[in-house]
């Protein structure tokens, strides 16, 4: 296996997780503070994966090349978590949650693909996108 899926395939483990974990959060419990919870182990993780990737930048580094990009991250993220865990409270199916999800996501981000970022789409991936849209039709119909 090439080395460049690993990453990929980490994303899709975490994605894996992190669902399963979203849907298993009591229904009673808070879910803001669920979510500072989550963050809190995020932060414990990321400091010890620091030390098995570490960088040629210190920390406060790092802090002077501060720009909007990182703070709309945690932003992103946020909403992602916080709507994620309220459709599961409110009875969301969690294949059919993720892959809306993923499939909006994906869709949202291909003009943005094409116009900031000057990417191109092949008949392949514009043949994709029909499909997906197609998957999208069906997976919200009752």
């Amino acid at each position: 296996m090439k080395l460049n899926y690993l990453p990929l395939i980490l994303a899709i483990l975490g994605g894996v997780i992190y669902h399963i974990s979203q849907k298993s959060i009591p229904h009673n419990s808070n879910p803001i503070f669920a979510v500072i919870i989550a963050y809190i182990a995020g932060i414990l993780i990321l400091s010890c994966f620091y030390f098995l990737y570490p960088s040629d930048k210190t920390f406060l580094e790092t802090i002077k090349e501060f720009n909007w990009s990182m703070v709309m991250v945690g932003v992103g993220a946020s909403m992602i978590e916080i709507g994620v865990l309220l459709a599961y409270r409110v009875g969301w199916n969690i294949g059919i949650t993720s892959t809306i999800m993923g499939a909006s996501v994906a869709l949202l981000l291909i003009p943005v693909g094409i116009i900031i970022y000057k990417e191109q789409l092949s008949i392949w991936n514009l043949l994709g996108v029909l499909f997906c849209v197609i998957g999208l039709a069906f997976l919200v119909k009752k």
